[in-house]
């Protein structure tokens, strides 16, 4: 599954810090995306029903955390950037992504395998 452009800004925030509430998550992206609260509380709807966030009730707030995994997701965004942007055949190298603030150290190796895994089922299903 990969995310729209908008619902990635939602899954990064939670991917640094979860769980927190609709209204912590829109505060974030108010300035980014110029929208008004009802917008954030839509899009938070629709990426529950997609499966991409969990939410909780804990008195009367909504609490929201990721269900979407975070390396498999960027590894796809990754993949496609370096096949449709940069016509690579092969996947980008891990090393660009170890200055990341989204990336732990941690995270490389599985970063990694994931991109080769997807360069490789490039190769043998083209489009």
């Amino acid at each position: 599954m990969k995310p729209n452009a908008t619902e990635l800004v939602i899954l990064k925030i939670l991917w640094r810090q979860a769980p927190r509430t609709g209204k912590e998550i829109h505060v974030e992206i108010e300035s980014k995306l110029n929208w008004s609260y009802s917008s954030t509380r839509k899009t938070l709807e629709r990426m529950c029903e997609k499966g991409y966030l969990a939410e909780q009730k804990q008195g009367n707030k909504k609490i929201y955390t990721a269900t979407l995994a975070k390396v498999p997701t960027l590894a796809l965004y990754a993949q496609e950037f370096a096949k449709q942007v940069m016509e690579l055949d092969a996947p980008l190298p891990v090393a660009m992504f170890s200055d990341s603030n989204l990336i732990e150290a941690d995270e490389l190796d599985e970063l990694e395998a994931m991109l080769n895994s997807l360069a490789n089922n490039d190769k043998r299903d083209p489009e």
